[in-house]
């Protein structure tokens, strides 16, 4: 092999985006081109690295419009968001270049607040459309970047959210008022404190605000939030193994009722159906529309279908394959036949005729697959240890002749064990075939000594 078949090949070269084009994908490159590094490969061509977040905030959201050309110049609008899931829209007056994940200082009433831009161009006017603001909604301005003094009174006043949640949760059990307190975000400057609380019916804080506010010495706020906001604000994994949907992406709250789940045959079981929320899971809403278009294209359910031999009666609907069961007995489960839709709708019009087919099946129709149960495809002892070396040894002891054994036991003074149930006896002997066995006293009872002349020493026994 010669020395130069050993030398490392060198990665390819990537040119950095320019100013005037749209980013590739392919690089780290910044406006003026520093920062340029290979981060992927020819397969993500474009698409920008800019618009993708840290993803270590609630509600991101990907910015495919962030290497269009022109996109920042079309708005001024950028989103901000503060703790968890609270979100707000700002102009940017002064135009300073902002990028997603710079920190900024904004206006609030009173002072201002710290948050983090996760949005600029113009998916931030979508954004505002699907929010539904009000009409006459004040949109409020950005003040500058954050600087380090910022910084730290930020950091200051986040440190007291969590002791003033409980010392509030406190107070409001002492005026006894049916709430909870679930979260308490502080403005950026220390000046205000929102109080995010649950309550099932209408509850009069004035008295609360009044003793907060004595007691932690800022401008207090109250808003009245649900349990699945809740449940979005403090996160959590789902039972599917991700991220909750309420505190990644799911800003609406649309109702969910347990009719979603009888169109998608599930079990209405409350301990499934339920979230981290206690309410029914939102994922229920996902994929009803599907199943209530496939549910259209299925026959009628209390519909009979006869043939010449049976009656047969609907037993379950696969609604997404398009199959239906039926079972020659209205309440069990008897005779199943699984027939897809259009050969029930063809048999529904043959009785309706006045014709019997002779069988429920089509001539022509292929062999259902029938899915496979892994349970019953191996033994589940399969690796279970066999201790063969036991039963050899007592394979062994057992195979001896009887008449070594009873050889042995004469000369050592044993008495003969017990005659074993599938072995003959003899006749003449005792307990032999003809003859009455010996009963047996009661323990701790005197026990009659035999003598040799077996039966007859036996009291009641036969003479022969």
């Amino acid at each position: 092999m010669n020395e130069t078949d050993r030398q490392p090949i060198a990665p390819t070269e990537v040119p950095p985006c320019r100013a005037d084009e749209a980013c590739c994908g392919t690089c780290r490159s910044t406006r003026d081109g520093s920062d340029a590094s290979c981060w992927g490969d020819a397969s993500l061509r474009g698409f920008c690295a800019k618009g993708c977040g840290r993803s270590d905030r609630q509600l991101n959201t990907y910015d495919y419009l962030a290497g269009v050309p022109g996109n920042l110049e079309d708005t001024d609008f950028v989103e901000v968001q503060f703790k968890n899931t609270r979100k707000g829209f700002f102009r940017n007056d002064n135009h300073l270049d902002l990028q997603k994940g710079d920190i900024v200082a904004v206006e609030a009433q009173p002072g201002h607040d710290i948050g983090v831009v996760t949005l600029t161009g113009r998916l931030v006017l979508l954004q505002i459309q699907k929010a539904n603001l009000k009409q006459g909604f004040e949109i409020r301005r950005v003040y500058r970047k954050a600087r380090p003094a910022d910084l730290e009174k930020y950091e200051q006043a986040k440190a007291r959210e969590h002791a003033t949640m409980i010392e509030s949760r406190q107070i409001a059990k002492r005026l006894e008022l049916q709430m909870k307190i679930g979260d308490v975000e502080y403005q950026g400057d220390g000046n205000k404190a929102i109080f995010y609380y649950i309550a099932d019916a209408r509850v009069d804080f004035r008295k609360l605000i009044k003793v907060l506010a004595e007691t932690f010495h800022v401008r207090i706020e109250m808003k009245q939030i649900g349990a699945r906001q809740e449940a979005g604000r403090i996160g959590g994994i789902g039972p599917c193994g991700r991220e909750l949907c309420c505190a990644t992406w799911m800003k609406n709250f649309s109702s969910v009722s347990t009719a979603a789940a009888r169109f998608q045959d599930i079990t209405p079981n409350p301990q499934k159906l339920a979230g981290q929320c206690a309410k029914l899971k939102c994922c229920l809403n996902y994929e009803v529309d599907a199943y209530m278009e496939a549910a259209r294209k299925l026959p009628e359910r209390n519909v009979q279908l006869e043939t010449a031999d049976n009656t047969y009666y609907f037993f379950k609907a696969d609604t997404l394959a398009g199959l239906v069961t039926y079972s020659t007995d209205r309440r069990l489960a008897a005779n199943l036949v699984t027939i897809t839709a259009e050969r029930v709708k063809e048999v529904m019009a043959l009785n309706a005729a006045g014709e019997k087919p002779l069988k429920l099946e089509a001539e022509d129709a292929p062999a259902p697959v029938q899915p496979l149960d892994l349970a019953q495809q191996e033994d589940l002892t399969r690796f279970d240890k066999v201790k063969r070396g036991g039963k050899r040894g007592n394979r062994r002891r057992g195979d001896a002749p009887q008449e070594e054994r009873r050889g042995k036991q004469a000369r050592s003074g044993e008495r003969p064990a017990k005659a074993q149930k599938d072995q003959p006896r003899e006749e003449g002997k005792p307990g032999g075939n003809g003859h009455r066995r010996e009963q047996r006293p009661p323990r701790g009872g005197h026990r009659p000594q035999r003598g040799n002349g077996g039966a007859q020493d036996r009291p009641g026994g036969n003479k022969q």
